[in-house]
């Protein structure tokens, strides 16, 4: 349970007589208000201070006795983790934990820095794997959210590294931000864990159907695996949170195919071999239904309608209709569930969503032939008339008292 819960629900809790007013002010008291823009000084200032001694070293570093840099090295480590310790038993945790993420930058750049002393950083990849286990291993011993956002950034650059430099994907790495992080984020479910750790894995599945040269629509297999992950996550506002990035990649990929898929040879890029890319998806789709009717979440299945393989149609005018309706289709799917739901911040999204779709179908299919100041006008008058509309529907919602 957090604050912000009892902010926002334990006035109804008290209303329905769950608990008294007492009760509700004494749960408060057990979960003192946190100052997060105060406490993310001490963060930000470690960071900050930690880049600046790594200026300076790499400024003269080439100048240095090779022992005076090891020995440099391993101070600044020993002593980055001992003030953490000391600060941290002081009960000075964002202080204490910056120092913790220093040390972790400050291990990488060790790293970094001896495999150019002995000229290794281009031929192993043993040193960079070190820092992504050390990250993990620093998460799941501190508990702590920032190791654990410092953990996905450093599981990308080694990953990029890789890809870019040394021209192999790490399956390993990848592995272990799934398997190392992604187990701390299910037995810690949090909404900001999830997010950032979601993205971390599209990158790293990014840089893979890069990396093996195959049709960028493979990117939504794996992509929709993370989707069906949080499906089966008991802890809604976390398990939606982990959804966030890959339907936010399934929405743009589909408006991009609204606005630019007209041609067979764009839209062939997109196609890869049906029946292999159908099975895969499928798994995936069978997978995430099984979790959204073990969890009573069917009705947010229609999330998969921005994964109709619609790129198989011909190009041009079928290809562009099609698109455009399941991009209604799943922003009007938002919307109903959101007023359903008495959701505010749903229907915010839902809208946005529903208008942003009106402007890409009224610019693919007037643009070609009609007069661009009637064009304009009318298109103002209808972006205006349907944020008046959906306005209002939103005001009728909420004016209703949700159910109990």
């Amino acid at each position: 349970m957090s604050r912000k819960l009892l902010e926002t629900d334990g006035a109804e809790w008290v209303r329905k007589g769950i608990i008294s007013p007492e009760q509700h002010a004494q749960l408060l008291a057990l979960y003192p208000a946190e100052q997060r823009a105060i406490g993310l000084l001490p963060l930000l200032g470690s960071l900050l201070i930690g880049l600046s001694a790594l200026s300076v070293v790499a400024a003269n570093w080439q100048e240095m006795p090779e022992l005076m840099r090891l020995g440099l090295l391993l101070g600044s480590l020993t002593g980055a983790y001992a003030a953490a310790e000391y600060f941290l038993r002081r009960q000075y945790e964002a202080l204490g934990m910056g120092l913790v993420g220093l040390g972790l930058i400050l291990f990488g750049a060790s790293i970094v820095l001896t495999s150019q002393m002995y000229q290794l950083i281009g031929y192993d990849l043993t040193g960079l794997l070190a820092w992504a286990v050390v990250g993990i291993l620093l998460t799941w011993l501190y508990r702590s959210q920032f190791v654990f956002l410092l953990t996905v950034v450093i599981g990308g650059i080694v990953q990029g590294y890789n890809t870019g430099q040394l021209g192999v994907f790490s399956y390993f790495t990848a592995a272990l931000t799934a398997g190392g992080l992604g187990y701390y984020w299910w037995r810690r479910p949090d909404s900001l864990l999830g997010g950032v750790l979601a993205t971390g894995l599209l990158w790293q599945a990014a840089l893979l159907v890069n990396h093996l040269h195959i049709k960028i629509t493979w990117f939504f297999v794996p992509a929709m695996l993370i989707y069906a992950a949080g499906d089966w996550q008991t802890d809604r506002p976390a398990g939606r949170a982990l959804q966030g990035p890959p339907l936010v990649a399934a929405f743009l990929f589909t408006l991009g195919l609204a606005l630019f898929g007209e041609t067979d040879t764009y839209a062939g890029e997109l196609r890869p071999p049906l029946l292999a890319y159908l099975a895969a998806l499928g798994g995936v789709l069978a997978l995430s239904l099984w979790g959204k009717r073990a969890r009573g979440r069917l009705s947010s299945a229609t999330d998969w309608l921005l994964l109709l393989p619609g790129f198989y149609l011909p190009g041009g005018l079928p290809l562009a209709v099609a698109t455009l309706v399941v991009l209604y289709a799943y922003s009007g799917s938002v919307l109903a569930r959101a007023h359903n739901e008495h959701n505010p911040d749903r229907v915010t999204l839902g809208t946005a969503l529903f208008i942003l779709t009106t402007a890409v179908a009224y610019f693919k299919l007037t643009w070609g032939f009609m007069d661009k100041s009637l064009f304009f006008l009318l298109g103002g008058l209808l972006l205006l008339g349907l944020w008046w509309f959906l306005r209002r529907r939103a005001t009728q919602t909420f004016s209703v008292k949700a159910p109990d």
